[in-house]
């Protein structure tokens, strides 16, 4: 491990006393205030006040005819997939997935809750690569996916770190092959596109209350859909399918994914500062943007011209004629240290060291063991791509693996100060010294 206290570059700087997290929750009182509600008035349970006002108060924000309060954003997800292979190849055996036996389309680079419900559904995952200009799928990418498996009639997209993808390509794309279109709002609650907020265009979607998203529960997630006999259906699942009878009786599949009151009592006060959390996220990326200026770097790209982020995550990306020597194995990496150099290892160890909190960016779901034996399409057609290659300005796949490997997520927790955010930023542009 090397020891960057003492190392001449870092010379007069001083770890931070209190750690300077990643996204860490921000409570302000309102909370407490719902959750003690449910607590004296005994609503301990999957029904209560707070989760009907969580429910409505997503619909009436995002401008979905229904919403449906589960226990996490994975569990919302789960549900849309099976929902819409329902909807697509008609209610399974019991014991058997919804999807099974068919491809989808999912987006590479992403957390991979995005991609492991079409695997619970036993659907067989087609990788579709990332493109450079939002650092999310590739429209052109989706396009030449269909020429290989034109038989595809599933689309799970992501919008990445709270930056709204390409949606209009995408949605035509689906719509001239008849596909339907799950979109994973989980990162980017309360970003829009051309005016419109995320979730509003999947045929469902989904949103997170995970604990470092814009606003939290510490868990929870919502399905979003304007079919109410799928919200119903999907409320039913998500409390083990019990029907409507004195005793229990069960006649399909069912899961223990409903939230709880109490989380939704987190939620529910931590709502009306949605729009709080966004523009201390919106202050941090712009001033990274401003003190990172002049360093053979860029930020995570942003477009306000088509849409305005949430800000999430501010991230980003080391030039490729910039890049130190860096391997990286499964779990391990290897860094050398040149003059006017770095890479993404040496700098989250330098702001560990210092008592800072940063990560890689999302592996793509192609490079992972799991998954490294699914089909990935990039623009140029179907292949899997080298790993850590830089393709940045060739014009060649494999863009996802490009931007894991240069790139990495900053410190983004709106309790920073634009001080601490200057800190960070000098030891980011020490590491090039």
């Amino acid at each position: 491990m090397k020891d960057f206290k003492n190392d001449p570059r870092f010379a007069g700087i001083e770890p931070f006393e209190k750690k300077i997290w990643l996204s860490s929750p921000t409570m302000h009182g309102e909370e407490l205030e719902y959750m003690t509600e449910a607590y004296t008035t005994n609503w301990m349970s999957t029904v209560g006040a707070n989760i009907n006002e969580v429910e409505r108060l997503t619909c009436e924000k995002i401008g979905r005819k229904y919403s449906v309060g589960l226990a996490t954003g994975t569990s919302a997800l789960h549900l849309a997939v099976k929902l819409l292979g329902e909807r697509l190849y008609g209610q399974p055996k019991v014991g058997h997935g919804t999807l099974e036996g068919h491809r989808v389309f999912c987006a590479d680079m992403t957390f991979d809750a995005t991609v492991n419900p079409v695997a619970y559904e036993g659907g067989e995952l087609v990788f579709i690569d990332t493109e450079y200009d939002t650092w999310n799928m590739d429209p052109a990418a989706l396009e030449k996916a269909f020429e290989l498996y034109p038989e595809v009639k599933l689309v799970v997209m992501v919008h990445l770190y709270g930056t709204p993808a390409k949606i209009d390509e995408i949605r035509a794309i689906c719509k001239a092959h008849g596909a339907l279109l799950l979109e994973d709002a989980a990162e980017s609650f309360g970003s829009t596109y051309k005016g419109v907020q995320t979730g509003t265009f999947g045929d469902i979607s989904a949103i997170s209350f995970n604990g470092n998203k814009i606003i939290t529960g510490s868990a929870g997630g919502m399905l979003l859909t304007d079919d109410e006999m799928e919200a119903n259906k999907a409320r039913k699942w998500s409390t083990q399918s019990r029907e409507a009878a004195a005793w229990y009786q069960h006649e399909e599949l069912g899961y223990n994914y409903r939230m709880s009151n109490v989380i939704a009592g987190v939620v529910r006060g931590q709502f009306p500062h949605l729009e709080e959390h966004i523009a201390q996220k919106r202050a941090i990326y712009y001033r990274y943007k401003e003190k990172l200026a002049g360093l053979p770097a860029a930020m995570n790209p942003v477009d306000t011209a088509v849409c305005e982020p949430n800000y999430w995550l501010s991230c980003m990306i080391i030039e490729p004629e910039a890049m130190c020597g860096q391997v990286r194995g499964e779990t391990d990496a290897l860094y050398e240290t040149e003059p006017g150099k770095s890479c993404p290892t040496e700098i989250l160890a330098a702001l560990a060291a210092f008592n800072v909190e940063g990560r890689p960016i999302w592996k793509p779901m192609h490079m992972q063991p799991i998954y490294r034996m699914n089909a990935f399409v990039t623009a140029k057609g179907n292949g899997r791509g080298a790993s850590n290659a830089y393709t940045a300005g060739t014009g060649a796949g494999d863009v996802g693996a490009d931007i894991f490997a240069r790139g990495l997520c900053l410190p983004s927790d709106n309790k920073m100060t634009m001080e601490q955010v200057d800190r960070v930023a000098e030891i980011i542009r020490r590491c090039f010294d």
